[in-house]
């Protein structure tokens, strides 16, 4: 996507994925400036990260001090959501990244002086207001930019409503925020309502299965347990206050409107990782502050200490796994591979169904020996991520005109898309052709078909 045109960009985003539109403006620029393959493409969400942990130990800082800061700002890079996403050409970690300063303006803004301007001279007064409406302008501008990224980054701006009418907050703060929102939510709901008319995009999302609930539920409970172990707070926003709607509501939120419409995938609420890293830093400060008091026993700080080095250890399995081909549902270069270890020049190739048609576009030179039977216009022709095939009769046609074909299908057991297309596929190879050969690669089952006696 990021490598057609602008106007491209734009005439597909009509079609599907207007959700990520600005991601692939975005990154349109990036290769625009530097077109440098993977490296390019990854840079940016690493870049963010790291930039997610300068606002984590700065929002830590702020909230408790100076070790809380650093601590949090340690633990978040080390999360496993947040490697993964730091390694994908994604916007869930520019997000990450926006949300995290977001929070550090929404801080900052709450900790203004509030009041009566007694004895400061007229000139003063008004640069101060003027300093307190750059704030608010300055944070509803990041969080645009990350609800804009995508959509349901709103649930953190819900999240930071829970905070700012759950402090100490005086009335004109909560009356700024309010307005604030109300200009991020005016700024969004154009992209909203028309995403809705793309909402076919998300049907393939499925309820949340007992083992992600439980996750959340054991990671909310925990996170209520390092709360309760913060120390006192160094203004007017507490840490809890921030970190636990951050934490818990955006995916409450998400997993309550499964039976309605299920949407919950983890990556579109990476952001509430910040709130976890947040209460872990507290919580790591308050052990510290423990085992460097003169009562601490060695036997304590032996354990602790045995106690950290254990839960580092059991990150590395992990950090290693994610960093492996087969951490991915889907592997684009390895489909390619084994469909040019299959296929023969002059093969006919089918995609079913159509939308497995994006599997190509990682590496499109490895199709090119092979004739696409049922493809009429290439994606970047038609504006679209899957292209625009033929009418049913034409692809039967071109299908029987083949001697082997090369089917590449969705794995077995997954529904059969019903579409007139899908079907004439389907039943030209079982009346015309048999099975030769099959082989599953990742997500992809890439089947080789052929007329009979020519296997």
């Amino acid at each position: 996507m990021s490598h057609r045109n602008v106007p491209q960009i734009w005439h597909t985003l009509g079609h599907v994925d207007v959700v990520h539109g600005l991601y692939y403006l975005f990154m349109r620029g990036v290769f625009g400036l530097w077109d440098g393959g993977l490296v390019a493409l990854r840079l940016p969400s690493v870049l963010a990260v790291a930039a997610a942990s300068v606002g984590i130990v700065r929002l830590g800082q702020r909230l408790g001090g100076t070790w809380t800061g650093l601590l949090a700002g340690l633990v978040l890079p080390l999360l496993p959501p947040i490697q993964r996403y730091a390694q994908e050409g994604r916007s869930y970690a520019l997000i990450c990244a926006l949300i995290t300063w977001a929070s550090c303006l929404l801080v900052s803004n709450l900790s203004r002086p509030e009041g009566p301007d007694r004895g400061r001279a007229r000139g003063r007064r008004r640069t101060r207001v003027q300093g307190r409406a750059r704030g608010w302008v300055t944070y509803g501008v990041v969080m645009l930019t990350a609800c804009l990224l995508h959509e349901f980054a709103v649930l953190i701006l819900l999240g930071h409503g829970v905070t700012v009418f759950g402090t100490r907050s005086v009335r004109p703060m909560r009356r700024a925020w309010t307005i604030t929102a109300g200009g991020v939510l005016a700024g969004l709901l154009p992209i909203a309502v028309f995403s809705t008319t793309q909402s076919a995009q998300v049907d393939w999302i499925g309820p949340p299965d007992a083992g992600e609930v439980l996750g959340f539920v054991v990671t909310a409970l925990l996170g209520l347990v390092l709360a309760r172990s913060t120390g006192r707070s160094l203004g007017p926003v507490t840490l809890p206050a921030l970190a636990l709607p951050l934490l818990i509501l955006p995916t409450t939120l998400l997993i309550l409107t499964s039976p309605l419409h299920p949407l919950y995938v983890d990556r579109y609420v990476l952001a509430s990782a910040i709130g976890f890293a947040l209460l872990a830093g507290a919580g790591l400060d308050r052990l510290r502050l423990r085992l460097s008091a003169r009562d601490a026993g060695t036997v304590r700080r032996v354990t602790c200490a045995l106690a950290m080095v254990a839960l580092l250890a059991a990150l590395v399995p992990v950090s290693t796994a994610l960093r492996k081909p087969g951490s991915r549902e889907n592997d684009a270069v390895a489909i390619a591979r084994a469909v040019q270890d299959i296929a023969g020049p002059g093969d006919g190739l089918l995609f079913m169904p159509s939308r497995r048609r994006v599997w190509t576009l990682a590496r499109p030179d490895s199709f090119v020996a092979l004739s696409d039977l049922a493809l009429e216009r290439t994606p970047v022709a038609s504006n679209t991520l899957f292209g625009r095939e033929f009418p049913p009769e034409r692809i039967r046609e071109r299908i029987l005109t083949s001697t082997r074909v090369i089917a590449v299908r969705d794995p077995e057991g997954q529904p059969l898309d019903a579409s007139a297309r899908e079907a004439v596929k389907r039943a030209t190879l079982d009346a015309y052709f048999e099975q030769c050969a099959s082989r599953t690669v990742t997500q992809a089952r890439i089947t080789v078909y052929a007329r009979p006696g020519h296997c």
